[in-house]
């Protein structure tokens, strides 16, 4: 069973898995069965056309003859429109005949491509997240008012947000102090990910990260390593995001600048978003803000400052709508079935079908 809130994104994938397979990469494990029904189907609405005509009434006592009626005009041709919902039903055969048939596909590569982006999260674990950040909605299940749980639960609201829209996003998760480390490496398993942030969001495991100073730089760079260990560093449609209250004045890591880690975006064309969290502070409120608005906004991407709760989902809502785009993938399957899309296409032409002649009288008119 499949909860009611999940289907709209089962109805998306199945769309999506349909659009990426070829017809001519499809066997048939009941090819003869579809075959037989497709037969059986022509027949018997040849058999009943046979019948309807053989006792077909002749003019006599038991009908009515009337005068005919001129034709001073031309046939319109939106009286065909009666016909729609046979043409729907008609439609739908095919794709009938193709589910029956039991559809699948062996061992294959796809290359695929999917509305969406490959987002690296990082979320600033350090000690001085430990300030106040009061979020009555996003702060509702947390220990306390830290400012590292509203991050941790805005990055949730973003994911969760992604999840629920037309997106088919590859995330990964990075937590950073002073060291970065890679939590969840790229994933379309979205439950995985909510489970890693969650684990992150511990108090527990908070109080235990080793690394208590806060070094932006790094989780760049470990981000983009990320990147370039899955092959995207060159491809379209990379994002990086970052929640941190931005309380980091080292301008120089390994000997290169903010503007120099950057740079490697900025070739790449991977815009990098930063929402910065700090409590009562508009921007300029944070020393820091100075340095990194530029060199992020540098990148493509946007500089926020988020001072309240509402700043935040107003971050999150924008970094959303400017995150449209699509994603190339490999895609490696063993033996799939693939009937559900063209079941889902037969069954919404007959759907809409049924609907038309049900609601509305015009095509009822037959033949």
């Amino acid at each position: 069973m499949v909860p009611i809130s999940d289907v709209p994104v089962l109805l998306r994938n199945t769309i999506f898995d349909w659009r990426n397979t070829r017809i001519a990469d499809l066997l048939f494990a009941r090819r003869g069965t579809a075959v037989l029904a497709l037969v059986v189907l022509i027949g018997v609405a040849l058999g009943l056309m046979i019948v309807r005509a053989a006792t077909r009434r002749k003019a006599g006592r038991t009908q009515v003859a009337l005068p005919a009626v001129l034709q001073w005009t031309r046939p319109s041709w939106v009286s065909m429109v009666r016909h729609g919902a046979l043409v729907l039903f008609l439609a739908g055969l095919p794709f009938f005949a193709v589910a029956l048939a039991d559809p699948y596909t062996t061992f294959t590569r796809q290359d695929v491509s999917y509305p969406g982006r490959r987002i690296a999260v990082m979320i600033d674990a350090s000690s001085s997240m430990m300030a106040r950040f009061p979020a009555a909605t996003l702060n509702r299940n947390a220990p306390n008012e830290a400012t590292f749980f509203t991050t941790v639960a805005a990055a949730e609201a973003f994911m969760r947000q992604r999840i629920a829209g037309k997106y088919h996003d590859l995330i990964g998760l990075v937590e950073f102090g002073d060291e970065a480390y890679v939590v969840t490496p790229f994933t379309t398993d979205y439950d995985n990910i909510l489970l890693s942030l969650s684990l992150v969001g511990d108090w527990t495991e908070f109080m235990k990260f080793p690394d208590q100073g806060t070094t932006i730089g790094l989780a760049i760079e470990e981000s983009v390593e990320l990147f370039r260990a899955f092959d995207f560093l060159d491809a379209a449609g990379n994002l990086m995001l970052i929640f941190s209250d931005g309380q980091d004045t080292q301008v120089t890591i390994h000997g290169k600048s903010v503007t120099e880690i950057l740079s490697g975006a900025v070739q790449t064309k991977i815009p990098v978003y930063f929402v910065r969290t700090s409590y009562n502070k508009g921007l300029g409120g944070v020393l820091p803000d100075d340095i990194w608005k530029p060199a992020v906004e540098a990148t493509g991407g946007k500089f926020y400052a988020a001072a309240d709760e509402s700043a935040i989902m107003i971050a999150i809502r924008d970094i959303d709508r400017r995150s449209s785009g699509r994603v190339d993938v490999k895609r490696y399957s063993t033996e799939q079935p693939r009937y559900a899309g063209y079941t889902l296409i037969a069954v919404g032409f007959w759907t809409f079908a049924a609907l038309l002649q049900l609601t509305v009288p015009y095509f009822r008119k037959f033949p």
